[in-house]
């Protein structure tokens, strides 16, 4: 079955061909980070005007790049929710047009189940049930049992703000721009991540929060505003941070891995991209007697907003 995807949740105009959900002939993505980096964030309004813009190209060369016609093509995914309404409105409306012009089945997608199908896409044997999914990103972050294709358990997730906001808040009180996730992971190699010591939220509660340690950089920072032009200051504060997300993260993912047995702990989103807390998540599995398989986007851009994974989702949750 070869799905044409399109995803537009938020920043990303994508569309992609992917095939019985797991072989992608095309994965186009047409990015609108140099905009947004203007105002330091997502502008809801010029993100949406940017889709308009973009769609008819990045439709044209993921069809041109995966050589196939309308004819082979059987259905269209696009992501239904969640995500900025003007965004979701430009694809839905897209996918909606092209269904009903090209009489094509309309698959409707969670953006987060796309998130969570990303470790579907590529090589290698399909993953086995039972899996546990730590899915991380700037608009959402939860831990995921997942028995079955759509067969969905949330076990936990942020009360607040996601690490993935975090990452992006922080990096813009330290000066380092938009999207903060890599410069934060950059920088923080050279720094020290007992440095200072952030704290970690909720450790005996089963739910994740990030707004207090966002909060404590922030009254950090404050008390030290005049370091901030010391390049080893900053390194020090972004690897201090990252240890305390990570932490906060990776302790949550390996207590349900032992109360649970698992066969596959899967990391998705856009900040299972971080080098970081992937080497902590294989480090802490690697103590885990029977470890369970554990996988991450083999494409860094099957990690961000993309929609391969829109294309696996929809044909997996279709069976």
């Amino acid at each position: 079955m070869r799905l044409l995807a399109i995803e537009t949740s938020c920043d990303e105009t994508s569309v992609a061909v992917v095939e019985d959900g797991r072989k992608v002939l095309s994965n186009v993505i047409a990015s609108q980070i140099a905009k947004h980096a203007q105002t330091g964030g997502v502008v809801p309004e010029v993100a949406a005007r940017e889709h308009i813009a973009a769609m008819m190209p990045v439709l044209k060369q993921a069809l041109d790049e995966a050589g196939v016609t309308w004819a082979e093509i059987d259905a269209i995914a696009v992501t239904k929710e969640p995500g900025l309404v003007g965004s979701l409105v430009v694809g839905r409306m897209t996918a909606a047009a092209l269904a009903f012009a090209m009489n094509k089945a309309l698959l409707e997608v969670n953006h987060v189940h796309g998130h969570m199908y990303a470790n579907w896409l590529g090589d290698g044997p399909e993953p086995e049930f039972p899996v546990l999914i730590l899915t991380v990103s700037g608009g959402h972050n939860e831990l995921v049992l997942m028995r079955g294709h759509g067969d969905f358990e949330i076990l936990a997730e942020t009360v607040d703000d996601s690490a993935g906001e975090a990452f992006d808040k922080v990096a813009r009180l330290l000066g380092l721009g938009y999207p903060g996730g890599p410069a934060i992971e950059e920088r923080a190699k050279s720094g020290n991540p007992k440095a200072v010591d952030f704290p970690v939220a909720l450790r005996k509660e089963k739910n994740f929060s990030f707004s207090g340690l966002k909060t404590s950089v922030f009254y950090y920072l404050k008390e030290n505003a005049a370091r901030l032009s010391e390049e080893t200051f900053v390194n020090d504060v972004a690897a201090s941070f990252q240890e305390a997300a990570v932490t906060a993260l990776v302790e949550k993912l390996l207590q349900a891995v032992r109360e649970l047995g698992v066969k596959e702990v899967h990391l998705s989103g856009g900040v299972s991209a971080n080098r970081f807390l992937r080497g902590r998540i294989e480090e802490e599995l690697s103590r885990v007697v029977n470890a369970p398989l554990f996988r991450f986007p083999q494409k860094m851009e099957y990690c961000t907003d993309n929609a391969a994974m829109i294309g696996a989702a929809g044909y997996f949750e279709s069976l």
